[in-house]
């Protein structure tokens, strides 16, 4: 009979214990978040002009380069610029395209202000990908500096966003996604935990009009071609063999930022 009591007392104790005594479970973090940027936090001030100087070095390529984009009287210089574009090549295909001068701007801010430390690029111009995405339009880049924490290069990018600019944060791949956004396209701020590896969290996003050129088929061009100019969308390398695998990573407004191993290398 005593046992009988203290069992039912002991059953009693269980139901009645605190909710707080229960394992707690804990809540997975998204693996994206992203929002508009409010009018109020963007730039009013007008952007100074950079230096021009650039140092930069191709991760998947291992290919590096260090140029001045200007010429003496100010101008771009259309030889430092190829240069670019070859180094800012789809890793996947080869293809080089006529980068955005503007973003080369915004590179050579991050140089000027992080006293000339070398700028590590993760993935530049992507012909691998949907027409989309601001790196197929060759307006987009992902770089990181060794020694800088991401979050200090984000803040910083945020610095120089006037409008129309998408900046994204990749802590667990390390980097950071800076880019122009399509005419009209408001700026854009995100932070993507997926990682390289993670494609079951790539964001799938209805395709959108207004676009600018998309980026034409490479055609073959002899490989002394070297003409540029800034309206240009002209593919000036013809398409290599694909590589065998391509990882992915998000990009919001833009299908996916894709970084892929390098070939042959």
């Amino acid at each position: 009979m005593q046992r009988t009591a203290l069992l039912v007392i002991a059953a009693l104790c269980i139901a009645a214990a605190p909710a707080g005594a229960a394992k707690k479970k804990h809540r997975r973090a998204a693996a994206f978040s992203g929002h508009n940027a409010a009018k109020s936090t963007l730039r009013t001030e007008p952007l100074p002009k950079p230096s021009g100087d650039i140092w930069v070095r191709a991760e998947n390529l291992n290919e590096e380069v260090k140029v001045n984009i200007y010429k003496p009287d100010g101008s771009f210089n259309d030889a430092a610029l190829a240069q670019l574009d070859e180094v800012f090549r789809c890793v996947r295909t080869g293809a080089v395209r006529a980068v955005r001068a503007e973003l080369y701007e915004m590179l050579s801010r991050f140089y000027d202000h992080f006293e000339g430390k070398q700028i590590q690029l993760v993935s530049g111009f992507r012909f691998a990908e949907r027409n989309s995405s601001r790196h197929y339009h060759a307006s987009a880049m992902d770089i990181r500096i060794p020694g800088i924490s991401i979050n200090e290069m984000y803040r910083y990018a945020e610095s120089l966003d006037a409008g129309g600019m998408g900046i994204g944060l990749y802590p667990t791949s390390g980097f950071i996604h800076v880019d122009f956004r399509a005419p009209g396209e408001p700026s854009y701020r995100w932070v993507d935990n997926s990682g390289h590896d993670s494609g079951k969290h790539t964001k799938k996003t209805k395709k959108q009009t207004g676009r600018t050129q998309p980026a034409r088929k490479p055609t073959s061009v002899p490989p002394w071609t070297t003409s540029r100019s800034s309206a240009s969308t002209t593919l000036r390398r013809g398409s290599a063999s694909p590589a065998s695998s391509c990882s992915t990573t998000t990009e919001p407004a833009g299908g996916s930022a894709a970084t892929c191993p390098v070939r042959g290398t």
